[in-house]
Parts: C-alpha cells; sequence; structure tokens
C-alpha cells in the first residue's frame, strides 16, 4: 500500500463546490470528489492548529489536558508506528509552527522530511532595516501596523516578517505552496515503482494572510484600490462592506491557488495509473470566520459551523465502489490517525479513542474544543457550545513534559506551580507535570488583544437554522448533549477539575492525580 495525506490549513467547506454552491473555482477539489468518498459530516476535534495535529498524530483529544503544545513522550505517533512497521513516512510542509518551540516534535516522527520556507512569519529573510515606507505603501495599516520603533511588538513584528519574506517571493514557483507541490511530484517520481510509504503533504495555505500570484485574483477583482488587506485581525469586523469583499476575494484567490496545485498531483496520479493502488486523503484542521457571525478568524468565539464542520474526502484503492458517494456518519479529525494505520491493515494502539473511517463504526455524538474555551457537541442535527459559568475562573492545569507555548517556553511564574503527578491511564506511566494554566500564556492562544466573547451556553438546531443565526435553549436537548459530553470526557481520562468547570456530575472512573 502506498498513501498520500494532503492537508491544507483554513480550508473553509464551503469554498469547495463539492460540498455546495461556491462562488470559487474548485475544479480540481470537485474533481477528486468523484473519485473518493466525501464526508458530509466531518468535524474538528482539538483547536487551534498544533491541537488539531495532536490529535491526527494520536487519535486522541487532546483539549481537556493540554493547550497548544508538541508531542508528548508518551504519544504514539501514527508516523512513528508506520516507521515501526517498515513503512517509510515522508512530510512535506510549509507550515512554520512545527519549527517553533510549541510544536518541534512532530516533523521528526516522520523518516524524513522537507521544509518549505517564507510562510506567514518564518523567520525567513534576515532585513535588519526593512523598507517601512514602501511596507506603508503596499498594505493597509488595519493588516501591517508597521510603525517606527515598535516594530518588534506583538502582531506588528510577526506582519512585518512576513512583508519582508514576500520581498524574496518574485515568481509563482517561488510560493511556499506551490513548492510544496513540487516537492510532492518528485517524491513521486522517485517512489512511484517502491511500495510500502506514506507521504504527507501539508500545505499552509489558505491560512491568512490570502497571499496569491495575481493571475489567481482576476476572477475575483473587486475593484479595490487601497492597501494589502489579506490578514484580518482575529477580532469583530469593523471593515467596510468594500474591505469585507476585498478580503473575502483574496482568500478566494489563495482557495484556487491550493486547488490547481492539488490538481498537478492529480494528474501525475492520472499519468501513472496509481488509483488502483495509492490512497489519497484530503482534508484541513479547521475553518475560518470571513465575516460570518460578524466575525473574522477563530479562537474567540462559539465554534460555529464554519469552523468546525470542515471538509474530507478520502480514496481508498481497497474500495472503488466508494468512489462518488457520501458518508453522513458523524467523524473528525483524531479519526485520521486511525484511518491511516487501517490503510496499511495496522491496528491502532490501545489508548486510541478515534475509529477509521473506513469501518463501520460510527458515533452518536462528538464533541470539539480548545483547551479553557467552550465545549462544542454535535449529534448531526443539534450543534451546542457548553460554557463553564465563570470562562476565565481559576483552576485549569496544564498536563505535560513538554512545557512549551506557541512560540515560548514555559515561564518562570509557571513552572513554580508545577509539580510532579501520576494517575492517567494514556502518559505510557510516566508521571506528567502538572502546571496552573495562566491565561495569558495558555488560555486564549493567538488572540488580537481580546478575550473570548459571544460567551454563553447556546443550542442551534441545523436543520432549521444551518446558519445558525437563531440559538435557542432546550432542556430535554441540553440534557442528552451534556450527558455525552460528560462520556466522552470520561473516554479521554479528563481531570476531575474539568468536570466541576463545565457543571457536570464527576464519574466515579475520574483519574486520582497523586503526587510524585
Amino acid at each position: 500500500m502506498r498513501a498520500i495525506f494532503c492537508l491544507f490549513d483554513s480550508l473553509n467547506r464551503s469554498a469547495v463546490n463539492a460540498y455546495g454552491t461556491s462562488r470559487i473555482a474548485t475544479p480540481n477539489f470537485d474533481r477528486f470528489a468523484k473519485r473518493s468518498q466525501v464526508f458530509d459530516q466531518h468535524y474538528v476535534g482539538s483547536l487551534p492548529c498544533m491541537p488539531a495535529r495532536r490529535d491526527m498524530h494520536t487519535g486522541r483529544l487532546n483539549f481537556m489536558h493540554r493547550s497548544w503544545g508538541p508531542l508528548e513522550p508518551f504519544d504514539n505517533s501514527f508516523p512513528e508506528v508506520l516507521k515501526g512497521k517498515g513503512i517509510h513516512s515522508h512530510l512535506i510542509t510549509d507550515h512554520l509552527h512545527y519549527f517553533e518551540d510549541g510544536g518541534a516534535t512532530y516533523h521528526n516522527r516522520f523518516t524524513s522530511y522537507d521544509f518549505i520556507r517564507g510562510q506567514e512569519y518564518d523567520p525567513w529573510k534576515a532585513m535588519v532595516q526593512p523598507p517601512l515606507e514602501r511596507f506603508r505603501e503596499i498594505y493597509s495599516q488595519k493588516h501591517y501596523p508597521v510603525a517606527e520603533g515598535d516594530e518588534a511588538q506583538g502582531r506588528k513584528s510577526v506582519r512585518l516578517q512576513h512583508a519582508v519574506n514576500n520581498l524574496f517571493i518574485k515568481e509563482e514557483e517561488d510560493y511556499p505552496g506551490p513548492r510544496c507541490y513540487a516537492s510532492a511530484l518528485e517524491f513521486l517520481d522517485t517512489n512511484r515503482d517502491a511500495d510500502g510509504w506514506f507521504l504527507m503533504v501539508e500545505c499552509f495555505d489558505p491560512h491568512e494572510p490570502f497571499c496569491a500570484p495575481e493571475r489567481y485574483k482576476d476572477a475575483y477583482r473587486t475593484g479595490w484600490n487601497g492597501g494589502v488587506l489579506d490578514w484580518p485581525l482575529y477580532a469583530k469586523v469593523n471593515e467596510s462592506e468594500e474591505e469585507i469583499a476585498e478580503i473575502r476575494a483574496n482568500y478566494a484567490a489563495l482557495v484556487a491557488m491550493c486547488d490547481e496545485y492539488f490538481g498537478r498531483l492529480l494528474d501525475r496520479m492520472d499519468a501513472h495509473d496509481m488509483w488502483e493502488d495509492t490512497a489519497l486523503i484530503l482534508t484541513t484542521d479547521h475553518g475560518f470566520l470571513l465575516s460570518e457571525h460578524d466575525w473574522w478568524g477563530k479562537n474567540l468565539q462559539p465554534y460555529y459551523q464554519e469552523l468546525a464542520n470542515i471538509p474530507l474526502m478520502v480514496h481508498d484503492p481497497r474500495r472503488p465502489e466508494l468512489a462518488g458517494t457520501r458518508s453522513q456518519g458523524l467523524t473528525q479529525t483524531p479519526d485520521l490517525m486511525p484511518t491511516i494505520l487501517d490503510l496499511f491493515d495496522l491496528p491502532p494502539p490501545e489508548e486510541v479513542r478515534a475509529a477509521s473511517v473506513l469501518s463501520d463504526a460510527r458515533r452518536e455524538v462528538i464533541i470539539y474544543g480548545m483547551f479553557g474555551g467552550p465545549i462544542g457537541a454535535t449529534d448531526g442535527r443539534y450543534s451546542y457550545y457548553l460554557y463553564p459559568e465563570d470562562l476565565y475562573a481559576p483552576g485549569l492545569h496544564e498536563y505535560t513534559l513538554m512545557p512549551t507555548h506557541l512560540r515560548t517556553r514555559f515561564s518562570a511564574s509557571e513552572m513554580k506551580t508545577a509539580e510532579l503527578v501520576h494517575g492517567f491511564n494514556f502518559t505510557q506511566e510516566m508521571p506528567v507535570l502538572k502546571v496552573d494554566a495562566l491565561m495569558d500564556a495558555a488560555r486564549i492562544p493567538m488572540h488580537d488583544g481580546e478575550a473570548f466573547r459571544d460567551t454563553g451556553t447556546r443550542l442551534y438546531d441545523l436543520e432549521n437554522d444551518p446558519k445558525q443565526e437563531k440559538p435557542f435553549r432546550n432542556e430535554a436537548i441540553e440534557t442528552r448533549l451534556r450527558g455525552a459530553i460528560r462520556k466522552i470526557l470520561a473516554e479521554h481520562d479528563c481531570p476531575a477539575e474539568l468536570y466541576a468547570r463545565y457543571a457536570l456530575d464527576t464519574p466515579e472512573n475520574v483519574p486520582v492525580l497523586a503526587s510524585g
């Protein structure tokens, strides 16, 4: 068996025509849908980017134990499982978070990897005195607030680094996304006659900044004549209708580029008759709010359908009869790990709580969320967001042996609270650090100066209110979904403090954590 896993970042389901009518042309995603099984009820697990990838690697939800962080020493990662069975796994990625403190253990699980430089704020090109005046002429100050003397502050520094990187991206083939797919085609040409390999092509696009070559923008021109608007702040919408249209157009252009380069991989599979012996998976980690619900981005608001309900298409050469079919079963991100092992006829490790999407296993309810935020749940008909009474109450803890955040190590003030505990059933009998979770470091990753908003437990009827515009409350439905949340938390050995936090009855089998 050979398998290819194409992972895009922030690819909205609504941007893919195979999931309905989109104003974006996606002929290659749609072409693949005809060769694959399309999953209509596929959802996220842990959010955002690196927590989602830990779910993918381990087949478990992790948001109840950990914020953004690396793979842990006790995590069984699917590429390492493949490696142990003699299957070569190769990662091609331009995802810069793998090479920061909070993601540094993922790429090393693969047999080999190729890191493509230059995406977003990747510290790729060094420019001690960047041309700030030129940047002010090119970019909107709303998205690129660069000013003399403060270019090292917060979001200004990362956006300035992106502007610097862009000075060195002159032709289409220089863009990180196209370079990822060029590397993928090189891998296929080199290893086309070999068996027993897994290729993961992870393209950071269409994640913001929505930066694509000009030719992809032609179909989506808005007439905007101001500075570049391609990196909205994670905040409430305060842009004009013209600005909103321009941001959305830039996202559309980037999706169109992703579609074209994915199509080149399909062309190579066509040319070499790879469909009969090579599996292909296409998905994303989460969606992105493009002014829906009066929001930009992710992380700050309830996990609306635009964020949580994501595309998944799977071609399994063992099941050609599934081509062009659709699945209505509830699936989610952690299912990718056992699915990949299933393709190679390998059983998942015992601590895995997910199931292969290629099996008959189906759930009645799934849950999803991010560390410190609300817990989302859906049964396919209703979506439910369970908030604690006080979203910012103390009492949350990180459970980890890898004390790093997105771009930093845990601080001295955090580590002074640490104690070594044991008692979880998924850590291979390793003790872990129990560390007080500090809100500024862990609870709200990658926010732009605002805390969670739009807070409060709510329920939506997706059948009668698919755009989630009419929240309501219903005791019977909520009781059922709360029971499902409690059951799934227990299956993941959730710490006792979270049941109290969300006003859920503590189960009998809650882990008892002992010091030492």
